[in-house]
């Protein structure tokens, strides 16, 4: 997963300092600079308000395509239909939650929690799932319904 470039072009494009969007995230500035370094992975919820900052797609920001944004698409993250789409694909695939957990080097129990939708899938996880199985993230996320996949 290499985001740094992306992350980094798409702020100073619209010359936005780290500062001004360590404020937007409700973050420190150097807790975004790690973000922006990939020093540390940045989290979903930080990722979508980026995202979402700039009107761009999560996909666009992962470089799964050149599509800078689709439309109609949701602004927030829908974490019940999230886990009803990751157990499609994983059942699609023919993967049990052990094997699709061994994939992803977390517990077992992390995909539950995923597929019951508790909580949001992983930053590295969505983008691991998304490029192994070539399916949208905004649409895992269900902030969009179509295209599934991102050719």
């Amino acid at each position: 997963m290499n985001y740094k470039d992306k992350m980094n072009e798409i702020r100073t494009s619209k010359d936005i300092s780290q500062k001004e969007i360590a404020k937007v995230l409700a973050i420190s500035p150097f807790t975004y600079s790690h973000y922006e370094t990939q020093d540390a992975i940045i989290p979903i919820k930080h990722l979508n308000t980026f995202c979402n900052y700039f009107d761009v797609s999560i996909d666009y920001f992962f470089n799964l395509t050149d599509k800078i944004k689709y439309s109609p698409s949701n602004k927030e993250i829908n974490l019940t239909l999230s886990g009803k789409r990751l157990k499609e694909i994983r059942k699609e695939n023919k993967l049990t939650q052990e094997k699709l957990s061994k994939i992803l080097n977390v517990a077992r129990t992390i995909i539950t929690e995923y597929e019951k939708g508790n909580f949001p899938i992983a930053t590295h996880s969505l983008y691991t799932i998304c490029k192994k199985y070539n399916i949208s993230a905004d649409y895992l996320l269900g902030k969009i319904d179509n295209p599934k996949t991102t050719n």
